[in-house]
């Protein structure tokens, strides 16, 4: 499938209650409001394609950027391509899921990450805390000391941090209490510090999780340490 086949399809999934609700969340047009089970059907007829992956990204529709994610080759895309996905990424479900999915998939993921929390923009910040979080769910060999820091620099400043920056923080405390077997106690005490964690989320109905509360169900479950394949879904 070449691009203009892809748009044409995106368009004929487009469902107006997905529309709204993504719009409610952040999103913009143009975009079509595309589900991401239709968006996975879509997936199955053109694999991974690192050119029509950047066609689709460039588009600026926002179900042509997500499915821009699922179809990325993690083996083929650069760092300089991750980079000017980041800066397109303007609502959270690109930048705190489409981008530091492939981002940690990719051989770039734990440098990128360390260098878009230190970004000033809010999006980028919280694209850098999710990829890091997602390079931890997928990956054994970790650098711990790095990530202990930076634990602690969230127990610091994740009250003051800007309004996304504090949801991806807070989600990382969560996976590395869960997927680091190593930082689980510490990521607990981190939990236990910083306790609510105080989000606006717009006119929606989402909640952030308590982190310490969420570490706990996922030690009561015995899955401490339990490695994801893939960081998309």
């Amino acid at each position: 499938m070449d691009l203009h086949e892809v748009l044409i399809e995106l368009e004929s999934y487009a469902d107006q209650r997905t529309k709204s609700t993504h719009m409610k969340h952040g999103a913009k047009e143009p975009l079509f409001g595309v589900r991401v089970a239709d968006l996975k059907n879509i997936l199955k007829k053109t694999k991974k394609d690192h050119k029509l992956s950047l066609a689709l990204f460039e588009t600026g529709n926002s179900d042509a950027m997500y499915l821009a994610g699922l179809m990325a080759d993690e083996k083929q895309i650069t760092k300089d391509d991750l980079n000017q996905w980041v800066k397109g990424a303007y609502w959270y479900y690109l930048s705190e899921y489409t981008v530091p999915w492939i981002a940690a998939e990719s051989p770039f993921g734990f440098e990128l990450g360390l260098e878009w929390i230190r970004s000033k923009e809010e999006s980028v910040a919280s694209a850098g805390w999710s990829t890091l979080l997602n390079y931890a769910s997928i990956n054994d060999a970790l650098d711990l000391e790095t990530y202990a820091s930076l634990l602690d620099e969230v127990a610091e400043r994740v009250q003051d941090a800007q309004n996304r920056v504090k949801y991806t923080m807070n989600g990382f405390v969560i996976a590395i209490g869960c997927y680091i077997p190593e930082l689980t106690q510490k990521a607990k005490e981190i939990a236990e510090k910083i306790g609510k964690v105080n989000v606006f989320m717009g006119d929606t109905s989402c909640k952030v999780p308590l982190a310490l509360d969420y570490i706990k169900k996922v030690e009561d479950k015995d899955r401490i340490g339990i490695k994801r394949k893939k960081a998309r879904c």
